[in-house]
């Protein structure tokens, strides 16, 4: 997770969300990372996770990631869950909540668009197949000094 922060802290300066992602292998060497780019490219899917997903498939030569992790500094919105499930990770670990990117927009008044499908991880990886380990809230508070 510290790895991902690192990567989510070099998001500003492109003006991008400071949320990061990476993709370890089970011999726990990073195969794919990213920050979101969502304001750098025109791609609606440019999260984190997406692309570093795409980046440590890419990697590998395959779609399929069995036994990897996706760290993510952010929990993962539907899209980005479902993606990990499709890719066959291991499993999916996430610092600061949904509850709390609501409570950012929130506190971020009337002028901020941050758009948001309240639907939790758990939720989509409950019901997906292969069902993903989670781990919630790892290193949250350093997390949280992100959003």
């Amino acid at each position: 997770m510290s790895e991902a922060i690192r990567i989510a802290g070099s998001a500003e300066p492109s003006g991008n969300y400071r949320i990061g992602a990476i993709v370890m292998d089970e011999e726990m060497e990073v195969i794919g990372s990213a920050f979101t780019e969502l304001h750098s490219r025109p791609d609606p899917t440019a999260h984190a996770e997406i692309l570093a997903l795409r980046r440590a498939c890419a990697g590998v030569n395959s779609r399929y990631l069995p036994g990897c992790f996706l760290y993510t500094t952010l929990e993962p919105c539907p899209m980005c869950t479902s993606a990990a499930i499709w890719a066959k990770v291991g499993g999916i670990v996430y610092g600061a909540g949904l509850e709390d990117a609501s409570d950012f927009a929130r506190k971020s008044g009337p002028g901020f668009s941050w758009r948001q499908i309240d639907i939790k991880a758990s939720y989509v990886v409950a019901r997906g197949t292969p069902v993903l380990q989670l781990h919630e809230r790892f290193m949250r508070d350093e997390c949280l000094k992100l959003i």
